[in-house]
């Protein structure tokens, strides 16, 4: 797929914003209880973020999965019997320590999918991403599933196994309970979801503190030949989060188009505020951004604090050591803008 069509779910992470912890996350609160999934009559049924609800003879023990949300799935414990991705799985560093024995690998490119291997599989249930198409949560029928190349290959899919979704949009902390939810309904123990809860909890006060303590400005970008792309706060899952946490964001068009805010090589002085870019992984990079005219003296290009912001899965675990590093950066940046 078109990296720009993609660009949404291929740059979240550390982003950096939030403004005050205390409500949006839910600091304090419990962690998200698997919803009753099992009748007397021992089938298996989940609702999910479409309004989907499957149901299943018996609870599924062979799962199958984007490699985002099979992440958070093998955060709690839930091993998948087969993975596609964006990038090479076995590359790809979130998947760094992870036990891949046993795990089909469908695909290493985003909407290529080995339909025959994945057959051959035979997983009693698939999961992936739906990103919304506008603020207002709303989900594109008339677009696949997100890891899925169109609305074809999706059928195909769905003619082999069930498929539930996870909608990556609205308030970060919805997302990650989300998540959770699905995995101690797929049988993941309520203490380990409890424990990380609690990890991440104590990240999110630790980066509410610096935020608080710092007044750094954290631009979030992918850029390319194009220009520069700036996430919109409330629009992006983790941004959100971060953001209510008291992190400050550049955010230099909060109304308008949904997601992005774009600006070409020729208006890229504008996006000059921040003291610390967290630069996608994918696109252009520190050397590539020395070469533009209007971008090379940016502050915080000048002073070296540009960090890789490589895609956070949405989950309690990997979310608290992306909070603990975004505080690292945040109190050992100098304000340069």
């Amino acid at each position: 797929m078109n990296l720009k069509k993609n660009l949404r779910g291929l740059i979240v992470a550390l982003v950096g914003l939030f403004t005050l912890a205390a409500c949006s996350s839910g600091a304090g609160a419990s962690a998200p209880a698997a919803s009753p999934s099992e009748s007397s009559s021992g089938q298996w049924s989940y609702t999910d973020d479409t309004g989907k609800t499957v149901t299943l003879p018996t609870k599924p023990t062979k799962v199958a999965g984007f490699a985002d949300q099979v992440l958070t799935l093998m955060s709690y414990g839930v091993k998948p019997v087969a993975v596609f991705g964006r990038v090479d799985v076995k590359t790809d560093p979130r998947f760094a320590g992870v036990d891949l024995t046993g795990v089909t690998i469908l695909g290493n490119a985003y909407g290529e999918i080995d339909l025959e291997a994945l057959a051959e599989v035979a997983p009693d249930l698939i999961v992936t991403g739906v990103y919304p198409s506008d603020r207002q949560g709303t989900i594109d029928t008339t677009q696949p599933y997100y890891g899925m190349k169109d609305l074809e290959q999706q059928k195909k899919i769905e003619a082999i196994s069930q498929v539930v979704a996870i909608k990556v949009g609205g308030e970060g902390i919805k997302v990650i309970e989300s998540g959770a939810k699905l995995a101690l309904a797929l049988g993941a123990d309520q203490a380990k979801v409890d424990a990380d809860r609690a990890t991440f909890e104590a990240a999110e006060a630790k980066l509410s503190a610096a935020a608080k303590s710092t007044d750094i400005e954290v631009t979030e970008m992918y850029a390319d030949a194009d220009g520069i792309y700036l996430v919109k706060p409330e629009d992006e899952p983790q941004t959100q989060l971060y953001k209510s946490l008291g992190v400050k964001l550049t955010e230099l068009k909060p109304d308008g188009d949904y997601y992005w805010d774009i600006y070409s090589w020729e208006n890229a002085g504008k996006t000059m505020t921040g003291d610390v870019i967290l630069l996608s992984v994918e696109g252009y990079q520190v050397d590539d951004l020395k070469k533009q005219a209007t971008f090379a003296k940016h502050p915080a290009l000048v002073a070296g604090q540009v960090y890789p912001n490589p895609y956070i899965a949405m989950n309690y675990s990997a979310q608290a050591a992306a909070m603990d590093t975004l505080t690292g950066y945040l109190t050992s940046a100098k304000k340069v803008a």
